[in-house]
């Protein structure tokens, strides 16, 4: 039997053996053995967690860590093992104590985001960013003795968003609305002074003949004269005097970018968040059209609290892109040459970008395939049938994400001109017809006939034949996607002076008009109908790239309702060429099969399918069990995931590919619930929630969209078309459950589905699961809120001069908010809740002016406030929130106001973005007190910004 380990620092690595190894009886802990049971605990959690984590212990919080957090302290390590926190973090004490202070005196933990701290870990006074959380750590007697820290560092992500805000901001300020050029630089200069914490200054000078002016400058506060008065007005180049040297502004105009030192000793300027001397600055070249000729010089400030490394390099060199790109279209706005080599140079930037992101995706690709399949093929411990399933159906998305990278990296290549052809010779009919055959399976299992009339050419064809691989596949799944009767055709012939491969179907057809796009990336045909509408649309594209690339040509017919032809021509004389030596790439076949793969995904279920309850698996029987569940999504492993997890909890599930089919599922058996998806061919997700809602006989029926498009803009449009929620991909199945629970207990409540007024509805058991068809969709006249334990949604408003519609008028407290209209609904404290408020608050602002996007802001808002008040509030007293609109001659407030205790959201619930939009729409005010929580959002309504 193998002995307990007992040596508490044994598992804690390279900072687990300093610690093994340090006198332990010199510090304030004393001696290891003399250690209480709750810090020796409390370290081994810290020296076992590969995340950095920090423990403060005692009066003296004498500081335990691992080697994670030994990273992020650099060279104060390993002297911090053991001493005092405030001595270590001396510089950063007063933005710590008070967190760390909080978590011992109140024992409730914090979590900050993005802490802005200051640290001298690397021989200069450091701007670092940190998410961390500060928990209280107790003794054996369960006091609070010490903090347990855990923090990640983001320095990187926060600095990199605010360098990307700036220059997103330069962007817009040089976007071309003017052609001159002193204007152009001032708007540049004043997005750039408006991030001083990146560039502390800036001044743009631009080459005139033999001299170098400056145009634009900014750096401290306005009207300071530092700047100014520092840098030199003009530069002659053939005899630059010493100023000018010592900026190193006619090396920068020369094309070489220069490190400028000494800043300090000429110009002084405070800098960063601490207000240190700005001590270096670049001279930057502005690139034009002659590369031996900059267009001028940007001479920038380097902040003193950051380190000159290659992102901060690379920032600048962005930087100096938007500038050198704004002054030149400001310059020669007629030129379309120069037009055309600016456009080219931010396109070389984002595909370098494309590439590094896709070669980044490969790592994590291997780690997740590898596994996978040694899973898969794992004879000595086979997965059962479950798991099994569960497997396949992450190894082949993985699969379907590494071809989709491998297709950026192949594009990105040939776009930025790297790309290469790994000629060899082959039986080009061969080879053909052996992909071709692959797909066989697939197109007969759709109903169409595959012809593949590939017969021996007169001579081989030298080419490369992964790139062969690649066309034949895309223009093979190309036809299979938008096929749906007749055949496709492969065939391969030659005349003398080329050889052609044509793939020919009877589908939809191209219209005329889409015929010249039908080669540019990312080019859709709208409202083509599809078998999928998953794809990146780079597909053609990258067949006509590719074609290019062996020395050929794409040419394509096609008529509407008949079908499209596609034909790939290679001259002999590039079909002759030489033969590259060296070994051939390996992965022959991948590609097609990886193709064939997805593609029997769109043929999986055409017409729906039913999953039953799974009574042993699921969720003791409650008065959801039996719901019936709507699944639309043209992707079938999600229909089959979704399947299985709902059919999990005792609901019955049916799944369609499409909006149409789902349209129609609807109007034959009303389901409880339709969980959709909105990027679906023939009919969008989009589209069928708006045919839902103007609909009596479905209006009431609760959706729910879940879809991969992230941001606030899809969930804003989702929303306003009366989805009930909006749910991004990837998801947690658990809030995806909880998110059904909450919608179709609403709608049963609820039946009339109009959440702006209160109901008297049986609550019964035979009213509740009264199915969908049963439920009124008409108006109902608004009833008095009943008691809170049967907690509903109640409005009343009133306009100037008149009585309240439902209810008395809300006291306006005197400030002449409510003059206008006063209103205020209760709601149950539920997820959905949110929904109802949006809906109510723009039926009542709808007969003011009130400008359309101060509505969208307010709504946004409000919806946060909202789905706050319901996520935070702990064991209410009344389980409702109430909300309060007044407006006056020229202001609106909201009011949010739950009846609970506060208490932290839970991780999965936490998006990190409420605070942040709240505060950007509108001025917030929150007060918190024994009895709940009030949020107030108010603002002009005039100012739509």
């Amino acid at each position: 039997m193998t002995r307990p380990r007992t040596d508490l620092f044994d598992d804690g690595g390279d900072t687990g053996r300093l610690m093994a190894e340090l006198d332990w009886a010199d510090t304030p802990l004393g001696a290891v053995s003399g250690w209480p049971q709750s810090l020796r605990a409390a370290v081994r959690v810290v020296l076992s967690s590969r995340y950095p984590m920090l423990l403060l212990w005692g009066d003296r919080l004498s500081q335990l860590y691992n080697d994670a957090y030994s990273a992020l302290i650099g060279d104060k390590h390993p002297a911090a093992l053991g001493d005092d926190v405030r001595v270590t973090l001396a510089e950063g004490w007063d933005v710590l104590a008070p967190l760390i202070q909080q978590a011992m005196t109140t024992g409730v933990a914090s979590w900050v985001p993005a802490l802005q701290l200051l640290l001298e870990r690397a021989g200069y006074r450091e701007e670092a960013y940190f998410s961390v959380s500060h928990a209280p750590a107790r003794d054996d007697d369960g006091r609070t003795v010490g903090v347990l820290t855990v923090c990640s560092e983001v320095t990187e992500q926060v600095v990199g968003e605010r360098r990307l805000r700036l220059l997103r901001d330069l962007s817009l300020r040089g976007d071309g609305r003017t052609v001159d050029v002193d204007a152009t630089c001032a708007r540049l200069i004043d997005a750039i002074g408006a991030h001083p914490l990146d560039v502390p200054f800036a001044a743009i000078y631009l080459r005139d003949g033999a001299v170098l002016r400056r145009t634009a400058c900014a750096g401290g506060d306005p009207g300071h004269p530092a700047v100014t008065g520092a840098l030199p007005d003009v530069v002659d180049l053939a005899d630059p005097g010493p100023a000018a040297r010592a900026w190193a502004l006619p090396d920068a105009a020369q094309g070489r970018p220069t490190d400028v030192t000494g800043v300090a000793d000429r110009l002084t300027l405070p800098a960063g968040p601490w207000g240190d001397p700005t001590a270096a600055a670049l001279a930057l070249p502005l690139p034009s059209a002659a590369e031996d000729q900059p267009l001028g010089v940007l001479l920038a400030g380097v902040s003193p609290n950051r380190e000159l490394d290659e992102a901060y390099r690379s920032f600048y060199q962005l930087l100096t892109q938007q500038v050198s790109m704004a002054v030149r279209n400001a310059k020669e706005y007629e030129q379309e040459r120069r037009r055309a080599e600016t456009l080219a140079e931010l396109d070389r930037v984002k595909t370098t970008f494309f590439t590094n992101v896709s070669h980044e995706f490969r790592t994590p690709l291997t780690l997740m395939l590898g596994p996978l399949a040694d899973a898969l093929a794992d004879t000595a411990a086979p997965l059962a049938p479950g798991q099994r399933e569960r497997v396949e159906t992450a190894w082949r998305n993985a699969t379907r994400l590494l071809t989709l990278v491998n297709s950026l990296l192949t594009f990105s290549s040939l776009e930025a001109g790297r790309a290469r052809s790994d000629a060899r010779e082959v039986d080009l009919a061969a080879l053909t017809a052996e992909l071709a055959s692959v797909f066989r399976a697939a197109v007969e299992r759709a109903g169409l006939a595959l012809e593949v009339d590939c017969p021996p050419l007169p001579r081989p064809v030298t080419l490369d034949p992964v790139n062969w691989e690649r066309i034949v596949t895309n223009l093979l799944s190309n036809a299979l996607k938008y096929t749906f009767i007749g055949r496709i055709r492969v065939a391969v012939d030659a005349d003398h002076d080329e050889v052609r491969l044509t793939v020919a179907d009877t589908g939809i057809g191209i219209a005329e008009a889409d015929l010249p796009k039908l080669f540019e990336r990312f080019h859709r045909v709208q409202g083509a109908r599809s078998r999928s509408h998953e794809g990146t649309g780079i597909g053609l594209a990258l067949v006509h790239e590719l074609t290019r690339l062996e020395g050929g040509e794409v040419r394509v017919t096609s008529q509407v309702g008949v079908g499209t032809a596609f034909t790939v021509a290679l001259p002999w004389s590039a079909a002759r060429r030489a033969v590259t030596t060296g070994p051939a790439a390996n992965g022959r076949g991948d590609v097609a099969r990886a193709a064939v793969s997805e593609a029997a995904g769109w043929l999986a279920d055409p017409g729906g399918s039913i999953a039953e309850p799974a009574a042993a698996s699921g969720p003791a029987a409650d008065e959801l069990a039996g719901a019936r569940i709507l699944v639309a999504d043209d992707n079938s492993d999600m229909r089959a995931y979704l399947s299985r997890l709902l059919a999990g909890q005792g609901w019955r599930v049916r799944s369609v590919t499409d909006g149409r089919q789902a349209l129609d599922a609807i109007h034959r058996e009303p389901p409880d619930l339709l969980l959709t998806d909105v990027m679906m061919p023939v009919l969008d997700g989009f589209d069928l929630v708006r045919r839902l809602r103007a609909d009596p006989a479905t209006r009431a029926l609760p959706v729910l969209v879940l879809s991969a498009r992230a941001g606030e803009e899809a969930s804003v449009v989702g929303l306003s078309l009366g989805a009930d929620d909006y749910l991004v991909k990837p998801f947690a199945a658990a809030e995806l459950i909880a998110r059904i629970r909450a919608a179709i207990r609403r709608a049963r409540t609820d039946p009339s589905g109009d959440d702006a007024t209160a109901t008297t509805a049986d609550d019964s058991p035979s009213a509740l699961d009264a199915p969908m068809s049963t439920r009124s969709t008409g108006a109902t006249a608004v009833a008095p809120a009943p008691p809170v334990a049967e907690p509903t949604a109640r409005a009343t408003t009133a306009t100037a001069g008149g009585e309240p519609a439902g209810g008395s008028v809300v006291d306006a407290a005197g400030d002449g908010l409510g003059d206008i209209l006063a209103a205020e609904w209760t709601y149950p404290s539920v997820p959905t809740s949110a929904a109802a408020l949006r809906r109510d608050v723009r039926l009542a602002l709808d007969e003011l002016d009130v400008h359309p996007d101060v509505v969208e802001d307010l709504l946004l808002a409000a919806s946060e406030a909202m789905n706050n008040a319901v996520e935070h509030a702990q064991r209410p007293s009344r389980p409702e929130v109430r909300v309060r609109l007044q407006v006056g001659d020229d202001r609106i407030r909201i009011s949010v106001r739950d009846f609970g205790t506060w208490r932290d959201r839970r991780p999965a619930m936490d998006r990190g973005r409420g605070a942040l939009l709240m505060n950007a729409y509108g001025d917030v005010r929150l007060v918190s007190t024994g009895e709940g929580t009030t949020v107030t959002i108010e603002r002009t309504l005039t100012d739509p910004a």
